[in-house]
């Protein structure tokens, strides 16, 4: 048995998924608001003082707090179904399809949010790892159920749930530095489509 990690935003498709996904599922008055509030960190993430895995647990608390889970499973199914498979890249979907047809395990490995990926990776029979919203009492508390699955996260939650002696070869996928933890995993590591030593 074979397995294949493969990153998400960037890696998968053309653009950033969890930004779209926030303007797609917030409320005009939390679009708002969390621009009052947040702009100050998106300046100093935009000059690289701080990390996007310190900005977007802060983004989704203020678009997600409070809010009724079915409404926002609704947002990310719908959002799943009908934004995401524009924004595929078709050259490393073909990719995951070729692990597919080759029997080998597919897991996406993300620090995008569970509200969309999850019915996405249902769609094409793919498991998934990857930021999950808490939520008490049928609301969304806003805050991540263990933190933003990104860097070292991703190393750690593959290897909390699969033992990689197991399989015969693993393969990986990403895009940015945040990948590179989850990289290192495997014996045969991408950057960008390209294969590279770890």
């Amino acid at each position: 048995m074979k397995l294949a990690l493969f990153d998400f935003d960037g890696t998968l498709t053309h653009h950033d998924m969890y930004t779209r996904f926030i303007l797609y599922s917030a409320t005009p008055i939390r679009l708002f608001l969390g621009s009052i509030f947040l702009s100050p960190l998106y300046i100093l993430y935009r000059l690289g003082i701080i990390p996007a895995r310190k900005l977007r647990p802060l983004v989704s608390y203020c678009a997600f707090v409070g809010r009724d889970i079915k409404t926002v499973t609704a947002l990310g199914k719908q959002y799943a179904q009908e934004t995401i498979p524009k924004c595929l890249r078709a050259e490393m979907l073909s990719v995951l399809e070729k692990h597919q047809e080759d029997g080998t395990e597919v897991v996406l490995v993300s620090a995008s949010l569970d509200l969309y990926l999850q019915p996405w990776c249902e769609s094409i029979g793919i498991r998934l790892i990857c930021s999950q919203m808490a939520v008490e009492q049928g609301r969304y508390t806003g805050h991540y159920q263990a933190g933003d699955c990104s860097c070292e996260m991703k190393a750690i939650k593959v290897q909390q749930q699969f033992c990689l002696t197991d399989y015969s070869e693993v393969f990986a996928y990403g895009d940015t530095h945040e990948d590179f933890a989850m990289l290192a995993l495997a014996e045969h590591p991408h950057m960008n489509g390209v294969k590279v030593s770890f």
